[in-house]
């Protein structure tokens, strides 16, 4: 039986029964995860829970399209090469490497962020649990030795597609956004808030920017937690409208023909929830 409710309480996670429960088995059956979803559904929340539940040890790395081969394996450092030579003096250990090494978890966060080049390096230790660095030969993993990785979908800005042999090593889980209920249950337990019906307008307002027809992106429930957090600490009338204004556009984006301002839209957004 999988321990769903175990990881919950220890880890604080609301909802997400089935995605932990797959993570869980996936982790537990030896193979590696890549989970795929918008930004601020908890992806990482979801794998790093599984992991400490397990006791698993997690060395993580966050993608990004300046990240190299060697940052991901480990380099020689030259002035140790120049004095020493190439011995593993000299060698600084990457996060691969010391992953393969101690049998532990290499996370990838954003990994259809890396260059494709940086990807292709992760193939034979996925696949047969083996790296080969110039000089130092060939590493093989020890045991317990996983890769789990994140991606957002590939509409997003600066993200790439992962080859179909990178994929293949993988099992897959997708999340998507939370149910509402569940989201206004996360935004109390960060803030501390006790006034549920703040948190659900917060929620409201936050899902609505997901399928509105102005917007370009939506926001995820880390709006609407920091629209609370903000709205506590603000005099005055209607806080969390004022709260919006700071919480909402680094987290969503106006299509470039909706002809309005992100604050017209939100007012817009609040009538019609008031109507309903």
């Amino acid at each position: 039986m999988t321990p769903i409710r175990g990881i919950q309480a220890e880890q604080g996670i609301v909802g997400r029964e089935i995605e932990l429960a797959m993570a869980w088995a996936v982790l537990s059956a030896g193979r590696h995860l890549l989970l795929e979803g918008p930004v601020g559904v908890g992806k990482t929340t979801v794998a790093q829970a599984v992991c400490r539940h397990l006791g698993r040890r997690v060395i993580r790395v966050d993608g990004d399209d300046r990240y190299t081969e060697s940052k991901l394996t480990g380099w020689f450092d030259p002035p140790l090469v120049l004095k020493q030579g190439y011995r593993s003096e000299s060698f600084l250990p990457g996060p691969l490497y010391e992953a393969m090494r101690l049998g532990a978890v290499l996370f990838i966060n954003e990994l259809n962020r890396m260059p494709e080049s940086v990807q292709n390096v992760l193939l034979p230790a996925l696949d047969e649990g083996y790296l080969i660095l110039p000089q130092l030969g060939e590493i093989r993993a020890a045991e317990g030795f996983q890769v789990v990785a994140t991606q957002n979908p590939v509409e997003y800005v600066a993200t790439g597609h992962l080859s179909e042999a990178l994929k293949d090593r993988f099992e897959h889980i997708t999340l998507d956004y939370q149910s509402a209920e569940e989201e206004t249950a996360i935004v109390l337990r960060e803030t501390g808030c006790e006034d549920r019906a703040l948190a659900a307008e917060a929620v409201a307002l936050t899902r609505a920017t997901r399928n509105h027809p102005k917007f370009k992106k939506g926001a995820s429930v880390r709006a609407a937690i920091a629209m609370v957090a903000i709205a506590r600490h603000l005099d005055g009338p209607d806080p969390l409208r004022r709260a919006a204004d700071a919480a909402l556009p680094t987290r969503v984006e106006l299509r470039d023909d909706a002809e309005t301002t992100l604050g017209e839209t939100l007012e817009e957004i609040r009538a019609g929830l008031k109507k309903n």
